[in-house]
Formats: C-alpha cells, sequence, structure tokens
C-alpha cells in the first residue's frame, strides 16, 4: 500500500516489509546506504552470498518461464524484441497469424525465434511487470521501496554472444543475473544523468572512445549476482561459456528537468510571456534579440517567484502516478465480492494503490493514479481507515450512521477497485 498524506500532511508511511525484501534482493547494503552512496550517483555490484534469498531469481523468471511466455501465451509485439550483432532485427521476421481463431499477424512465432536465437540472436522479453505473475508482484514492490515506477525486461543471450554495443540507458538499473554467466564491462558516463531524450546515439562518437579506455568495472555475474547502474554509465554485457538469462529492472525516476517542465508549462498563463515580439523583428539578430530576452528573463524570474508547490504537485502527481500501476485486480472475484457483501464482509485496500484524500467543499476528493472520486465529506473517516489498515471489518467503518451506509460506501470502493476482498 502507498498512502499518500493529503495537502499540509507531512509524514510518510512506513515502506511495507515486501517493498524492502524487494530491494534487499537487488542490493547488498543497508537501504539508507544505498540510498546516499549509490543512488543515481556510482554503480554496485553485489554478489549472490551478499543477498538474502540463496536460490538467486528463478522465482521470478526460469528458462522454463522464458520458454512458456515464446511458445504458449500467444506473445504479441512489442512484448519481444530480437537483436543480432547489436541491431534490431524487423518483427516481421519473427511474427504472424497464430491459426485459427487467432489471425492477427503480429504475433511471435516460436520456430522463427529459434532460428534466431540458434543464430546468435538476443531475446528481449519487454514489459513483464505487466505479464508474468512473480513479476507483476516484484516490480510493485520494489516500486515502492524506490518511490518510482519500474519496467522489467528480460534478455536471453546464446553462448559467446553480445546483444548490444556499449550504450547508456536513460534510466537507472537493476540487473539481475538469472541463469549462466555474463561478462560486463561499465565505462563512466559521457553525460551524466542524461535524460530521457538525451539518447546514447546522439553521442555515438563519445561512447565509442570512453569504450576504448579501460572499465570503472569489469565483471562476471553469476546465477543470483546483481549489478545496479545509475542512468548514463556505459555498459556492454557478452554471454559466456552457456546461454545468459537475465533480468534489467528500469526505473523511471523522475528529475528536476520534470519541475522545470512543469513550470514552464504553468508559465503560459503570465500575459507578459506570453506577448508578441515586436513587429518586424529580425530573429536571426542577436541585437534585436537581447532586449526581447532580457525583458522574458525578468517576466519569467518575477512569476517563478509566484509559482504554487502545490498546482506543481499536482501535475507531477498526473504525470506520475499513471506510470506504477497498483496490484491487478480479479474482476470475477471482486464482482462475486460485490455481490455477497454484507458488514462482516472484511476488505483492505488495493495493494500499491497511491491515493490522496482532499476536502472539497462539502464532499471529499479521493484522487487515484486515472481518476477522482467524490464523496459526501462523512465518508472521510471511513475511506482513510480502510486504506490505511491491513483489513477492516465493513461493519467496523467509523464516522457513518449505521450498517447500510457502510455497505454503501464498501460497495462503491470495491466497485472502483479502490478495495479487494481481505
Amino acid at each position: 500500500m502507498t498512502h499518500i498524506d493529503p495537502p499540509g500532511g507531512r509524514g510518510r508511511p512506513a515502506v511495507p516489509s515486501a517493498s524492502t525484501a524487494a530491494l534487499a534482493r537487488c542490493v547488498s547494503v543497508e537501504p539508507a546506504k544505498f540510498a546516499a552512496a549509490h543512488w543515481g550517483h556510482t554503480p554496485l555490484l553485489s554478489r549472490a552470498d551478499e543477498l538474502p534469498n540463496p536460490a538467486g531469481f528463478t522465482d521470478l523468471l526460469s528458462p522454463a518461464d522464458a520458454d512458456e511466455l515464446l511458445s504458449r501465451r500467444g506473445l504479441r509485439t512489442p512484448f519481444l524484441r530480437i537483436a543480432k550483432d547489436g541491431q534490431l532485427v524487423p518483427a516481421a521476421r519473427f511474427t504472424g497469424g497464430g491459426g485459427a481463431g487467432a489471425e492477427i499477424g503480429d504475433q511471435v512465432l516460436d520456430e522463427r525465434v529459434l532460428e534466431l536465437y540458434a543464430d546468435g540472436a538476443t531475446l528481449v522479453l519487454q514489459g513483464l511487470h505487466r505479464t508474468w505473475p512473480a513479476l507483476i508482484d516484484f516490480a510493485r514492490d520494489l516500486g515502492t521501496a524506490v518511490g518510482q515506477p519500474l519496467q522489467v525486461n528480460a534478455y536471453l543471450t546464446p553462448a559467446g554472444s553480445q546483444g548490444f554495443a556499449t550504450h547508456y540507458d536513460t534510466h537507472d538499473v537493476f540487473v539481475l543475473q538469472v541463469d549462466g554467466r555474463k561478462h560486463w564491462r561499465i565505462h563512466p558516463p559521457v553525460l551524466p544523468d542524461p535524460l530521457e531524450k538525451q539518447t546514447w546515439g546522439g553521442r555515438a562518437d563519445e561512447v565509442s572512445a570512453t569504450a576504448d579506455g579501460p572499465p570503472a568495472l569489469d565483471v562476471v555475474l553469476a546465477p543470483g549476482d546483481a549489478l545496479y547502474l545509475p542512468r548514463g554509465w556505459l555498459h556492454s554485457a557478452q554471454a559466456q561459456e552457456s546461454s545468459s538469462l537475465h533480468l534489467t529492472v528500469g526505473v523511471r525516476a523522475l528529475t528536476r528537468y520534470a519541475l522545470v517542465e512543469e513550470l514552464l508549462a504553468l508559465a503560459a498563463e503570465d500575459q507578459r510571456l506570453r506577448a508578441t515580439l515586436p513587429f518586424g523583428t529580425d530573429v536571426a539578430d542577436p541585437d534585436a534579440i537581447e532586449p526581447e530576452l532580457t525583458e522574458t528573463v525578468e517576466a519569467l524570474r518575477d512569476w517563478l517567484r509566484r509559482a504554487d508547490p502545490a498546482t506543481v504537485a499536482a501535475r507531477l502527481r498526473q504525470r506520475a502516478w499513471p506510470a506504477a500501476r497498483p496490484a491487478p485486480i480479479r474482476p470475477l472475484a471482486q464482482a462475486a465480492a460485490l455481490a455477497a457483501l454484507d458488514a462482516d464482509t472484511r476488505l483492505a485496500p488495493r495493494p500499491g494503490l497511491r491515493w490522496q484524500l482532499a476536502p472539497q467543499g462539502d464532499r471529499v476528493a479521493l484522487r487515484l493514479f486515472d481518476r477522482t472520486i467524490t464523496l459526501p465529506a462523512s465518508c472521510a473517516p471511513a475511506v482513510r481507515a480502510l486504506l490505511t489498515a491491513e483489513a477492516t471489518r465493513v461493519g467496523d467503518l467509523p464516522g457513518l450512521d449505521d450498517d447500510a451506509d457502510r455497505i454503501t460506501l464498501a460497495r462503491r470502493l470495491l466497485r472502483e477497485a479502490v478495495a479487494v476482498p481481505a
């Protein structure tokens, strides 16, 4: 559960134990030390014997699981990419129709995948935080621990092969070695803290030159090992004597530049900043632009001093919350719970749900990742009690006059997928 305090609140919820455990599987140091010494700054190598799970990461996705996804789950693009010699293989080479009743032409064909993989291509299973149950739960828990939305991909590389040339990512990553061994060469950034639009392709020469120099880290990951890489750090990886399977957990962190973007979007409210340049201005002449630039900077500075943190926070919420979905719900079980609901029913908050409860006149607004629900103000104590407890009996919801009102509210929260059967 993720609880966002109402406006004015300064408290922060305790990180659930499942989230703490998920982070502990990825790093061999205490969370506080990881946050201070490594997060966003320097890589961290964690060997299997330094991590809490001696079984490694096969419980999250094993080679057999990957085979099932590739052969029996009707996988479609873009949930699979294939790379060979540093280049992506066109999807048309490994997709087609699935036979009677499944003629859609972008389905993964296992025979074609076999042909490419046996020829040395790397398979990239994408978006596993949406398609594989164990990784859906793990990504939700780890995302709660780091406070950022995550994506999970798996890389299956044949023995001796390398899927991609040296490059950097524009998001932080946790690399979890599941099976086989892979040789990683890590170099310092050519562009520290790159934004998503500052991809490595625009700096290919710098990347290549840096990759020719001595690496900051030259390691072979074995099953159960983990590696944290901040965004911007150069890396390449090659499978060793046998095939390799590793998971890459990408952290889509918000940056200060996101604040800049939202501030600039809000600056359109200022009439001085919407003013037209003088008639006939030669935009190629620095002398003509200089006075306009000076006045614009002054107007922008004045406006920034008046910027409302609450407005900026609301815009950031609309940007960030939809990127981290809460736990899946079971529509049939949820509908059955609705039909059987009574005062003795026990409900729990939907795991991973981000929410904010705020007064709105004579009503209360429950803000969620994809919508806002308005309720009578008298419902606020009951909603808060349900969303901050592990489980609550409907008849025990506070602040309402009778069980009929409590059942009506509980039915609304179940139907809106805010609560789930405990």
